[in-house]
């Protein structure tokens, strides 16, 4: 979530732990257009060897791709084929059809209107952490002045930590728009070397004691404060304190109503930047502040947590907020630029609790509780990522949420490690900053992922450089789900391209960004050759999501 993290119900045994759940979105599909024939005059021919791919625009060739016949009398030739949306504005959608279609000689099809097109996706309430973002982003520019920390321009201020059983009123945003804000009185119940954990005096009874309060602030200064400060830089200090400050409120609880949590999960933290930006902190609480739940066992305020529930998650919910406080303080604090865009903040957040989780290998199980959350996210997106955003602005779709971790990972895997802090070290956003930082267009970066994701350990493939994962091999991680929990995880690998002949190819929908369909497309011993036309429902895919026909010749 741009400033939080919103969980949800779901319940199996992988890792024998209580697990967080899902939330799946849907998309519209749109009507099949009728295709015209595919002209020669303007079709791409085709012709790669095994383990070679391209991606072609398919505007440059009115979206025919023509293939060559299959000489052997023994073998099959295999490619996937991906039609994607490989750019674009995030949350931008259009549709489109992928027919099997005939290669006649003649004039290129009339050359059709391209519009811009987005999917309905439903008159969806207002969400919280998105309507934060889009707050700050608001206030940016209508004040229109550059940010500075005022640590950079001014003499080093005296650091003050809070003190132990100290008292403090925030301000704290409690209702779903942020349009009423409650003072909420909390009490220093511990402080370390860079987090001090407030813990608001109306909490409900039974709550975390003193020693798990302890526990988690130790865990903060060991491990979530070391890990994100690595990965992704220094963190701000404008009230000259020496910590972040995290304050544990059922302020937070209560943002979602007992129902509404039984449906649609709740929100765990969140990072305000109003706390930031020297234009509203003064308003606000001025300061490097998070907020999370509490405990609550009896569910006096919303739906129950127990003392375990929160132990268990708050960790993650400390790396993925650090890491959007920093990203605040390094976009726009010291370099005076703009937020970071939503999909790519989110990204580098989920990422954020991989990396914690992996702070503590060889503990495999603590590793396995931190980074499970994301591989369930990814477990959705790959089940159906023709469905769902990797350039997303939701933030409650949690498959959204899976791309986004895929997707940085992969970035990781590819570039190293370095480059999760040159993206947040830098006053460009989104995709110009992934290309930037990566020296490849973002277009390439994603049409090299989407193919990733289903050969980078494909049984009897060597993928090429560019399409696989150093870190992860999927496959066995998720066929492990599935043997243990198949009603959660009802297939050994989520990704599962429908399997056709090349005259057999017919889908339509809509490309979300970022995202696309597959096919594997299996030609038989001597079958013919075969001709793919991409289009949209206007007679070309509009350019606003940047459409791309990624193919990739397996055997």
């Amino acid at each position: 979530m741009p400033w939080g993290s919103f969980f949800l119900k779901r319940f199996g045994l992988v890792f024998a732990a209580a697990l967080i759940a899902t939330l799946a979105g849907c998309a519209e599909t749109a009507a099949a257009p009728a295709l015209p024939r595919c002209a020669l005059s303007v079709a791409t021919a085709i012709s790669l060897a095994a383990g070679a791919d391209t991606a072609i625009d398919p505007a440059t060739d009115s979206g025919c791709v023509s293939f060559p016949a299959n000489g052997s009398t023994s073998a099959n030739v295999e490619y996937l084929v991906v039609a994607q949306s490989a750019g674009g504005v995030p949350g931008d959608s259009a549709p489109f059809a992928l027919r099997s279609a005939a290669v006649v000689a003649g004039a290129a099809p009339s050359a059709m209107t391209i519009r811009a097109a987005r999917a309905g996706r439903g008159l969806a309430a207002a969400h919280f952490d998105r309507m934060l973002h889009q707050q700050e982003r608001l206030r940016r520019a209508l004040g229109g002045r550059v940010l500075r920390a005022p640590a950079l321009n001014e003499a080093v201020a005296t650091i003050t930590p809070p003190t132990m059983d100290s008292l403090r009123t925030f301000t704290v945003c409690s209702n779903s728009d942020c349009s009423v804000y409650k003072p909420v009185t909390a009490r220093v119940r511990s402080v370390g070397t860079h987090v001090a954990v407030y813990v608001d005096t109306l909490a409900p009874a039974n709550g975390l004691d003193s020693a798990q309060v302890d526990s988690l602030r130790q865990l903060f200064d060991t491990h979530v404060y070391a890990v994100d400060t690595a990965a992704f830089g220094s963190v701000s200090d404008v009230d000259s304190n020496g910590v972040v400050i995290a304050v544990m409120t059922p302020v937070v609880n209560a943002l979602v109503s007992a129902a509404e949590c039984q449906v649609a999960g709740f929100v765990a933290g969140f990072f305000d930047p109003a706390d930031l930006d020297p234009f509203t902190a003064a308003q606000h609480n001025d300061g490097e502040i998070f907020y999370t739940i509490v405990a609550d066992p009896n569910g006096s305020v919303s739906c129950a947590h127990t003392t375990a529930d929160v132990e268990s998650f708050l960790p993650g919910t400390f790396l993925h907020e650090l890491q959007h406080v920093i990203s605040f303080n390094q976009h726009v604090l010291v370099r005076g630029g703009n937020l970071e865009d939503l999909w790519l903040d989110e990204a580098l957040s989920s990422l954020a609790e991989e990396l914690g989780g992996r702070s503590f290998l060889p503990d495999s199980t603590s590793f396995e509780n931190y980074v499970f959350p994301d591989l369930d996210n990814a477990y959705i997106y790959l089940s159906d990522p023709g469905d769902h955003f990797l350039l997303q602005t939701s933030d409650t779709i949690l498959a959204d949420f899976g791309a986004g971790w895929l997707y940085a990972r992969y970035l990781v895997d590819q570039f190293g490690d370095s480059i999760t802090t040159k993206l947040e070290q830098t006053i460009l956003t989104g995709t110009d900053n992934v290309a930037a930082q990566s020296g490849v267009p973002f277009t390439t970066t994603a049409t090299r992922w989407a193919l990733a994701n289903w050969v980078s350990d494909l049984p009897g493939f060597a993928p090429p450089p560019g399409l696989f994962y150093r870190t992860w091999s999927f496959r066995q991680i998720f066929a492990a789900f599935n043997a243990q929990d198949p009603a959660d995880f009802p297939a050994a690998f989520p990704l599962a391209p429908p399997v056709d002949g090349g005259a057999q190819v017919n889908i339509s929908g809509t490309l979300h960004g970022g995202s696309g369909f597959y096919v594997d497309v299996v030609q038989a011993p001597g079958s013919l050759g075969f001709a793919l036309d991409l289009r949209g429902a206007s007679g070309a895919v509009a350019s606003s999501v940047v459409p791309r026909f990624n193919i990739l010749r397996i055997h």
